[in-house]
């Protein structure tokens, strides 16, 4: 069963979903609009269908631990919507 729901289109709403699309690399708003979502909740968390967010764990770490490295951070915020991962390079002289 199909539902079809309907989004009053503004000039701000329609550079937003534009915008989305291309960073979610999603064809279709509604697409788009679902990986946003998708995202949004596992970051956030405290709800039935993501009870733990990856912010609040990260900011728990951070308040245990002091202090987190990046690669520490990246690992926690990784997600199949948004892809984090850190490297890191550094040389001396040429």
């Amino acid at each position: 069963m199909q539902i079809t729901m309907r989004i009053q289109k503004t000039e701000a709403r329609e550079r937003k979903w534009k915008y989305l699309k291309e960073a979610t690399g999603e064809n279709t708003v509604s697409g788009a609009l679902d990986v946003a979502a998708d995202y949004y909740l596992k970051m956030r968390g405290d709800t039935t269908a993501q009870p733990n967010g990856r912010v609040p764990e990260l900011i728990r770490r951070a308040d245990q631990e002091g202090s987190l490295t990046a690669a520490e951070i990246a690992k926690i915020l990784d997600s199949n919507e948004l892809s984090i991962e850190y490297q890191s390079t550094w040389t001396v002289g040429n």
